[in-house]
């Protein structure tokens, strides 16, 4: 496995896969990797002859300095796991080859990243596209993937690659769960124990809800169910539902007519976790 810190380098090992008509597949990771990242690489190995990924936390997303600070990080922890998983080449440059000195340009999807998760961590989603977008522009793959887990995100960066015209393709993949069906996440270790336990009321709400919409219930119903499970556990603060329409994100209301996505945020201690799951009625 090569690993490269510059653009020139990067672009340089690129130009070599293309120049074989070898297409590219990327995983773009902050690190501290666990199997829905793996899932990730596998299934861009299944589809492309090169299996690229990018290590870099990503500072213009974070709303706090101080969630920043206590990102898990272990370069060579990761290193070791993408060696493993036969990743050709891993991208692990520093913040200033991403956003060098007089750096002033942004990317946004204005009305994706200003709602729903969005209110909840503002600038969050402005971060990840403008940080993505260079990603890819340095990259230039074939394909990116990106775990369903961050829904919002998922159709935030389609609908940039749409918009910009970037001539690569975004695959979804499913959520990767723990056995107790809690969606894997690098922010997971940092919850004690017993904030641990209490974190897999986010799946069971989901599925609650899915269970209720398979007889027929509205989308308030399903929103009640989520909200009085999640807020029933004394360790959880929820931040947000949404319930939605899928790829979308329009707003939808009273019976189900397609599928929706449902989003949910709630706060462990001080580590916020997300989770997903769309139903088809």
């Amino acid at each position: 496995m090569i690993t490269t810190s510059t653009v020139a380098a990067t672009r340089a090992r690129v130009k070599e896969y293309h120049a074989a008509g070898e297409p590219i597949g990327l995983v773009t990771t902050m690190g501290a990797l666990h199997e829905g990242h793996l899932t990730l690489m596998r299934a861009a190995r299944d589809n492309h002859d090169r299996v690229m990924a990018t290590i870099f936390v990503n500072p213009t997303q974070f709303g706090q300095m101080a969630d920043l600070a206590t990102y898990p990080s272990d370069d060579k922890r990761d290193l070791r796991m993408l060696t493993d998983e036969g990743v050709d080449c891993v991208f692990l440059p520093k913040a200033p080859t991403i956003y060098p000195a007089g750096d002033e340009t942004i990317v946004e999807a204005t009305r994706m990243s200003n709602m729903l998760h969005g209110k909840v961590r503002p600038g969050h989603f402005r971060g990840v596209t403008t940080v993505v977008a260079r990603l890819f522009n340095i990259v230039q793959p074939d394909a990116a993937y990106f775990g369903e887990k961050d829904y919002q995100q998922l159709q935030i960066i389609k609908k940039m690659v749409r918009d910009l015209h970037m001539p690569l393709t975004i695959h979804g993949v499913s959520t990767v769960r723990e056995d107790d069906g809690l969606a894997m996440s690098s922010r997971n270790v940092r919850l004690g124990a017993q904030d641990r336990k209490a974190a897999t009321v986010l799946h069971k709400s989901l599925m609650a809800a899915e269970a209720a919409a398979t007889k027929g219930t509205t989308v308030e119903d399903m929103w009640s169910v989520i909200a009085d499970m999640i807020t029933a556990e004394p360790r959880a603060t929820l931040k947000a539902v949404d319930i939605v329409q899928a790829e979308s994100l329009d707003p939808v209301s009273g019976p189900l007519t397609g599928p929706t996505a449902i989003m949910i945020s709630a706060e462990f201690g001080d580590v916020l976790l997300i989770d997903q799951h769309v139903v088809t009625p």
